[in-house]
């Protein structure tokens, strides 16, 4: 898992795929934090994407850096923990000009039984459960 955090933080924006009805929707993310244990990620709850991660929390990350990219797919667990959104927010402090851990929008996710593969173009994918 501090693979997976290392490299999307080196990466600093990855792309989130949902299904909204039966249709795939990608958007770009920034946000990746590991808090007690687990990988999280974090969004508002007025976005689409927190709208269809309700509804379907299986979800793909991809990220490329350099001539290497990762692909994470899981599913998105909800945290109510004020704890989790104040250490995601302590991570990325130019989120507070928009969001607070206690304003009812903010929500944060953790994967849940995720499989990382980091790949490249000159060796074996690898791949590590988490």
């Amino acid at each position: 898992m501090e693979r997976v955090e290392k490299f999307l933080k080196e990466a600093k924006t990855y792309y989130l795929a949902t299904v909204d009805g039966d249709k795939p929707r990608v958007r770009p993310f920034g946000t990746v934090h590991i808090f007690e244990g687990k990988l999280y990620i974090q969004t508002g709850k007025s976005k689409d994407v927190y709208k269809q991660i309700e509804k379907n929390p299986n979800v793909e990350i991809c990220a490329c850096t350099g001539p290497e990219w990762l692909r994470v797919e899981g599913k998105l667990v909800e945290d109510d923990n004020l704890k989790a959104r104040e250490a995601m927010l302590d991570a990325y402090p130019e989120l507070k000009a928009m969001y607070s851990a206690d304003d009812g929008n903010t929500v944060v996710f953790y994967l849940e039984n995720a499989t990382a593969t980091f790949s490249s173009f000159t060796s074996a994918p690898e791949e590590e459960k988490f």
